[in-house]
């Protein structure tokens, strides 16, 4: 089973280091910088733990965990600069699981991961998720656009460059409906003329590596007579 790790965290820099060392270690990660953009991807990454640093843009991360806390119990990590108890402390109270204090080990982060993991009975990875085998219909997609890679069930897709653009504009606007010159201007802009005649193509590629049934697709759905739309 492949972990899936959503990272909030404003310092690019830490986050991407954050983010390489987790997916090497085989995890799923997505992460975003604000507490917006978690709260809007959180009910469709589905995470099987939260990462979060305490001071955010936006939102403070203690109203961010209690947002959470509103429709889950999905373990949450705090991490911060403060050594202060009573930031730590609050962060406790407030529904944190844990709370990790800038600068930590990689190692210790992992560590502390995996013990959260273990006490909510998650198993969590000891090999790369490109090593699991996918389920054969109790799917889930996923897109992680710092490395461009695109995960069913956990496993790694190979996919084309276009094939990824495509997955990516569906992906991250789920529900909308997209016409094949949507789709065009946004993977090729200038050089759309390249895809005029084969977006179809593309689109018929993408299902059969991801759909459990490329012919009733569940993920990209055609929207007769406009174009196509991901659905969750």
């Amino acid at each position: 089973m492949s972990i899936k790790v959503l990272l909030i965290e404003d310092e690019k820099n830490l986050a991407d280091m954050i983010a390489f060392f987790l997916e090497e270690e085989g995890y799923i990660t997505e992460r975003v910088h604000h507490a917006r953009e978690a709260l809007q991807l959180f009910p469709r990454f589905q995470p099987d733990i939260v990462v979060t640093d305490l001071m955010l843009p936006e939102m403070d991360g203690n109203d961010l965990v209690d947002a959470f806390r509103q429709h889950s119990t999905v373990p949450i990590l705090m991490i911060s600069a403060s050594t202060m108890l009573n930031d730590r402390l609050r962060a406790l109270h407030n529904g944190a699981d844990d709370f990790l204090c800038k600068p930590f080990s990689l190692k210790e982060l992992d560590a502390r991961i995996k013990a959260l993991l273990r006490r909510s009975a998650i198993s969590y990875p000891d090999k790369p998720a490109k090593e699991d085998k996918p389920s054969e219909d109790t799917g889930h997609v996923s897109v992680n656009e710092y490395r461009r890679t695109l995960f069913v069930n956990g496993v790694e897709i190979e996919v084309t460059h276009i094939e990824f653009e495509i997955m990516k504009e569906l992906y991250r606007n789920p529900g909308k409906v997209f016409t094949r010159n949507e789709l065009m201007d946004r993977i090729k802009g200038s050089e759309r003329a390249y895809l005029d005649r084969t977006i179809d193509v593309h689109i018929s590629s993408l299902r059969k590596k991801i759909e459990p049934d490329p012919k009733n697709p569940r993920y990209i759905k055609t929207v007769w007579g406009t174009g196509y739309k991901y659905v969750m």
